[in-house]
């Protein structure tokens, strides 16, 4: 047997093929696909399946880009998001499963796939098998060099199988404008219009946002481990609640992006500069409720109550003593422990609560940042200053958080406006 090994993107991994078969179906040893490999910087794909003879490749002298194969393609596709680091990491993730779905299921380059190649990968998002080769056992989440890592971690949701073809589209369009690609085979798929609801619906109201809190103030505190999971979950939810901070601006940033200044009027004002998507700085009132949270933290963790002037403390450390960044999965996986927890107290309050258990239980990170904008929106601060502290683009962005004002609208129409039969 020949070892090949595929890093696409720093995506290593490892199968295997028959040196002497000339057929690509006999050429991969399927229990052998995702063998994970450390350290693979370069990449080969066997001539059958890296798109140079591709069946939907362009002809003609139209080439905008110099790729002669799939792999060159789609990293000059994405070279185009390299300064937004979450999308560009969505859009790799999407490109990388569709690019292995392509050569290890279908045995066929990326550009030869036709639109019914299209349809059978979107039935394939929603139940990927077989699930030894495809998902993650129990639906955890693997770093790429363990061995237990795969493509999936488990069948993708409605709206997740849509984000995923959007993405795609994208990237087929490009390669046809570039010139690489005759023709897009996901142009001829029904467009669906899907309504945007006119408000933020993925947030916790403040009842269910108390619920939240209780959970996490209800946590052991005996040992000192206890106490450690305690303050950390108490600092994070702060930190998502009062700064609207996405996941990847807990990860990214650190202790020492705080700073002090005096206002105008010589007080001395705490802020947190953050370096949020697209690499934009934006700066967010680091109010004494926040800085006594921080306080608390640092001091369980042995630390100043505040931090110095470039200090490289991330904001959020592993359990343990440990100095280094957290991942975005781990981050994750805490804010989802603590909403799972929070359901089942609910559940445990009767029938009537099963509603409201689930809609905590469906909630993921992404809804702190979306509940602090709706507390705040909603709480009279004013739009401008909470577009700021989100680094919204626009003030329209922003408006989706206000829901009072569609309560109060809804009211007033009740009792002012009346046919009268």
């Amino acid at each position: 047997m020949t070892a090949v090994f595929v890093a696409f993107l720093q995506w290593p991994i490892f199968i295997t093929r028959s040196s002497a078969s000339s057929s690509m179906s006999q050429s991969i040893a399927k229990s052998e696909i995702f063998t994970p490999t450390p350290h693979i910087t370069s990449l080969f794909i066997p001539p059958g399946f890296d798109g140079s003879r591709g069946t939907n490749r362009a002809t003609g002298n139209r080439r905008l880009i110099a790729a002669n194969n799939d792999i060159d393609a789609i990293k000059a596709w994405l070279t185009r998001y390299v300064d937004t680091k979450t999308t560009f990491a969505n859009y790799r993730k999407e490109a990388e499963r569709l690019l292995l779905w392509s050569t290890l299921q279908l045995e066929k380059p990326l550009s030869s796939l036709t639109h019914e190649d299209l349809l059978a990968y979107q039935y394939f998002l929603a139940d990927p098998q077989p699930a030894e080769r495809w998902v993650m056992r129990g639906g955890r989440r693997f770093a790429r060099s363990h061995a237990e890592w795969r493509p999936f971690a488990g069948p993708l949701s409605s709206p997740s199988q849509r984000q995923t073809m959007t993405i795609l589209n994208t990237m087929f369009s490009w390669l046809v404008n570039a010139g690489y690609l005759a023709g897009n085979p996901l142009s001829l798929s029904r467009r669906r219009r899907f309504k945007t609801p006119p408000r933020m619906t993925r947030y916790l109201e403040k009842d269910l946002w108390n619920e939240v809190k209780q959970t996490i103030e209800a946590m052991p505190k005996e040992s000192k481990r206890e106490c450690e999971h305690y303050f950390r979950n108490r600092w994070l939810f702060t930190l998502l609640y009062l700064c609207g901070l996405r996941i990847s601006e807990v990860v990214n940033n650190t202790m020492g992006d705080f700073f002090c200044r005096p206002d105008r009027h010589g007080q001395k004002r705490w802020w947190l500069e953050v370096v949020g998507k697209g690499d934009k700085t934006r700066l967010i009132p680091a109010t004494t409720e926040l800085l006594a949270e921080l306080s608390r933290y640092r001091g369980d963790r042995g630390l100043p109550p505040l931090p110095i002037n470039a200090e490289t403390t991330p904001l959020l450390l592993p359990i343990g003593g440990q100095q280094r960044p957290m991942t975005r999965g781990a981050v994750h996986s805490i804010v989802k422990r603590v909403f799972q927890s929070t359901a089942l107290r609910l559940e445990a309050y009767g029938p009537s609560y099963k509603g409201t258990a689930a809609r905590v239980k469906a909630a993921s990170t992404h809804w702190m940042r979306h509940t602090a904008g709706s507390h705040m929106a909603n709480g009279a601060i004013d739009l401008c200053y909470v577009r700021d502290t989100l680094g919204h683009e626009s003030i329209a962005t922003t408006s989706k958080y206000l829901h009072s004002s569609d309560d109060d609208r809804h009211q007033e129409t009740e009792a002012r406006h009346r046919i009268n039969w």
